[in-house]
């Protein structure tokens, strides 16, 4: 073998091209010099911060922390912080990417500034990352750190494999930024139709980055819903009946049913793709007898349930928050479970609204639309009884009552133009503008973004100890809601006036007030971005005064807040008993609450294991090398994954127990606080005088 067979054999497909400044030096045109500038200044960026973030751990010696504290770390709160984390990360390149749009078209009369497969590669990546890996590992994390805590389990009933769902989900996240600094991702969409994603319309590895990112995401959401299905079933704690279940957690089991059976379809669909391009397989290439259709109607099996994978978790956490800050019990709770139940089954049933306009007939779609529009009515009903819940409820607008009611006004106007497009013979005339972008965001960032972040205000208290600084919440919270109308609400008007939706450039001059005021919009998204982020950091500076250890700021009625905060690793000293449905509102109701338990006992807790960090690395370096055809990288890959199986199967001692004195110590330690902890009055319950102990509004009449 030569030298020259060699490197071949080592890089694959990969050339200098693939470097984002390589097309730059080679062909300076004007168009090449800011597309190269961008694409080298933001995959710089990248580097900077990975070098940056490995220097801190190695200046303040936190790599033992990080490796058994969290990375080998099987803890429910600990997996779901990680999540969280993961999805802000995304977030803020999938932000950054949607001002990159919003700025070509705000000048597309004048032919943008990106080039068209650049502009591609944009919507592309922001689509497949604000779904696959904002949105999906924000709601698994926010369900994997209250859901057990919720219904008084110690963790999920799959540990490992919790651990294991993150990995796979997180180097499917690594896959999609290394794409930054190795080039092309996919220009075909967040969708992947072929034929456009074949090897003949599309021969570089684009789609390639695209398939196997997906495919990771997907496998770790699968077993994310296994996990969260089992757990609701097995581990409630005693006298939790269905009917005594918290609407969060109902939202979730139901969440993880649709995970269960819309996720194979996808990496279904993904294989075949996957298969179609390395081995010509010809699922869907139409001259060798293959159909697209057919994976549009895979994808779309996955793609509308989603849309509930992505929205019903958010409902969840509008119920807790609108009994929370209402200081009442939610209005008709059985009605609001069969909603959850009813917006699961319509969502299988809704698919084909997605490719109207793809040839079926005239009576096949007029049947999936009024289906399509049925799923209103148990998404309507849901409405109706939150604002009841708030009706002569003691209502108190703290940051996550901002978003929920951001949520109910925007929601409604996404949902009613979501009615619009159900009609086939309205959808045919806008399905391919602008105005289906809006519809779809303005169910996704109020349905989805805006709960996930309410989530993220109210429970964040409970896992770190203390609260968010309330007015850097708010004003992030009020710009979101403002930017989101700015970016999206003129995007109805310019589609119905005919703007294409991917375009990066436009002939018409009337269009061009629509999209500076979207981009306008998107700018004040990102500032929200940024005071969130600015929020958390003047948080941890004032930490000491916001501490909340005593657990229960919000005068919760649920058992996460019933323990301290940040919670132990073991969750409960000692097993919770339930009676009622708001289980911990009915104790602080009777006088129960903060009991000494009469016995204590040894714990046993799942111990750490090195799997999931494994499978993290060599599932990202399997996949990278499956996008460059390095099938070396392939095969050592796949031989790690193995090892790391067959060894773990040989593990015998995956237990650790903690003592009941430490347990007894512990809890006695924070019963303690509570006692000394000062009541704080309903005008002080987001200012430092809150230590975790508000005067509970139990005992007043609802």
């Amino acid at each position: 073998m030569s030298l020259t067979d060699f490197i071949d054999a080592l890089t694959g497909r990969m050339t200098l091209e693939a470097l984002p400044f390589w097309k730059m030096v080679q062909n300076p045109t004007p168009e090449n010099i800011v597309n190269g500038a961008i694409a080298t200044s933001v995959a710089a960026i990248l580097v900077l911060a990975a070098v940056a973030v490995l220097a801190v751990l190695t200046y303040f010696r936190l790599w033992r922390t990080v490796w058994f504290d969290w990375l080998t770390t099987v803890d429910h709160k600990k997996i779901g912080i990680m999540y969280i984390v993961l999805s802000f990360v995304m977030m803020l390149r999938g932000v950054v990417e949607a001002n990159f749009m919003r700025a070509n078209q705000a000048v597309g009369f004048d032919g943008g500034f990106l080039s068209a497969d650049h502009f591609g590669e944009l919507f592309t990546t922001h689509g497949t990352i604000m779904i696959f890996f904002v949105a999906m590992p924000f709601l698994s994390g926010v369900i994997n750190y209250v859901l057990p805590l919720q219904i008084g389990a110690r963790d999920m009933s799959f540990p490992v494999t919790n651990a294991i769902g993150l990995a796979l989900t997180a180097s499917g996240a690594m896959l999609v930024m290394a794409s930054l600094l190795f080039l092309p991702f996919s220009i075909g969409g967040w969708t992947g139709y072929p034929p456009f994603t074949g090897k003949e319309y599309s021969p570089d590895v684009g789609p390639n980055y695209w398939i196997w990112a997906v495919t990771l995401s997907g496998l770790g959401t699968t077993l994310t819903g296994i996990n969260v299905a089992c757990t609701v079933y097995k581990k409630r704690c005693p006298g939790m009946d269905f009917w005594k279940m918290p609407l969060f957690v109902w939202a979730s089991v139901t969440t993880a049913i649709l995970m269960i059976f819309a996720l194979p379809p996808l990496t279904v669909a993904t294989a075949m793709l996957a298969l179609d391009r390395y081995l010509d397989f010809h699922f869907f290439t139409t001259d060798a007898g293959g159909i697209p259709m057919l994976y549009a109607n895979l994808f779309w099996l996955f793609g509308h349930p989603e849309v509930y994978i992505l929205v019903l978790p958010a409902f969840g956490v509008w119920s807790e928050v609108f009994a929370t800050f209402s200081g009442k019990t939610l209005y008709a709770y059985r009605t609001l479970v069969w909603a959850t139940l009813s917006i699961a089954v319509i969502s299988f049933l809704v698919w084909v609204h997605h490719f109207f306009t793809m040839g079926q007939s005239a009576g096949m779609n007029a049947v999936f639309g009024i289906a399509t529009m049925l799923v209103g009515v148990p998404t309507g009903v849901k409405i109706y009884d939150w604002l009841l819940t708030m009706y002569r409820g003691r209502v108190r607008i703290t940051t996550p009552m901002v978003y929920a009611l951001g949520f109910v006004m925007l929601f409604v106007i996404g949902g009613a133009s979501g009615i619009l497009l159900a009609n086939p013979s309205i959808d045919y005339q806008v399905h391919n503008s602008v105005f289906l972008v809006a519809h779809f965001h303005n169910m996704v960032i109020p349905g989805t973004l805006f709960g996930m972040l309410g989530a993220y205000s109210f429970w964040f208290p409970k896992a770190f100890g203390f609260m968010l600084d309330d007015w850097w919440g708010k004003l992030a919270a009020s710009l979101w809601i403002v930017g989101f109308m700015l970016a999206f609400f003129p995007l109805y008007a310019v589609g119905l006036l005919g703007l294409p939706r991917r375009s990066v450039a436009y002939s018409e001059a009337s269009y061009t007030p629509y999209t500076v005021v979207a981009m306008l919009g998107a700018l004040v998204v990102l500032a929200a971005l940024g005071a969130m982020f600015w929020q958390l950091y003047i948080s941890i500076r004032n930490r000491d005064a916001l501490n909340v250890y005593a657990g229960d700021p919000w005068d919760g009625r649920t058992l996460e807040w019933s323990i301290s905060s940040p919670p132990p690793v073991y969750n409960f000293a000692v097993g919770p008993e339930v009676f009622a449905r708001d289980a911990f509102w009915e104790e602080k109701r009777a006088g129960h609450a903060y009991q000494i338990p009469d016995q204590w006992e040894d714990i046993e807790l799942p111990a750490n294991s090195w799997l999931a960090p494994i499978l993290f690395f060599s599932s990202f370096t399997l996949t990278f090398g499956l996008v460059w055809h390095m099938w070396w990288l392939v095969i050592l890959s796949l031989l790690v994954v193995v090892g790391a199986l067959v060894a773990r199967s040989f593990v015998i001692d995956r237990e650790r127990v903690i003592p009941a004195d430490v347990v007894r110590e512990e809890h006695l330690r924070w019963l303690k606080a509570v006692r000394e902890a000062p009541s704080a009055p309903r005008e002080l319950e987001v200012a430092p005088g809150n230590w975790g102990r508000p005067q509970s509004e139990a005992g007043v009449p609802e």
